[in-house]
């Protein structure tokens, strides 16, 4: 149970240091960050592989450079959404 909630933790914390690096603000507030985190996660881990520290169960280098691209195609689609 605290490895999940550990993981949350770093989830959001991922997805918030990625909203910042973007500067793009997250409409979905800490529930975003920490859906952002996780997304990214698994985009990074994808395309880059696992390297780097591991913290609550994230490989933080990939993870965050994921979260980053997965903030920036929201933002791109969601500007152009409200564009419409």
């Amino acid at each position: 149970m605290f490895s999940f909630i550990w993981s949350l933790i770093v989830g959001g914390i991922i997805g918030a240091i990625a909203g910042a690096i973007v500067g793009k603000g997250n409409p979905a507030g800490i529930i975003g960050n920490i859906i952002f985190g996780f997304l990214g996660s698994w985009v990074g881990t994808s395309l880059f592989g696992n390297f780097g520290p591991l913290i609550g169960g994230f490989a933080i280098l990939p993870a965050l450079i994921g979260a980053v691209i997965t903030i920036a195609v929201y933002s791109f689609f969601f500007r152009q959404s409200a564009h419409n």
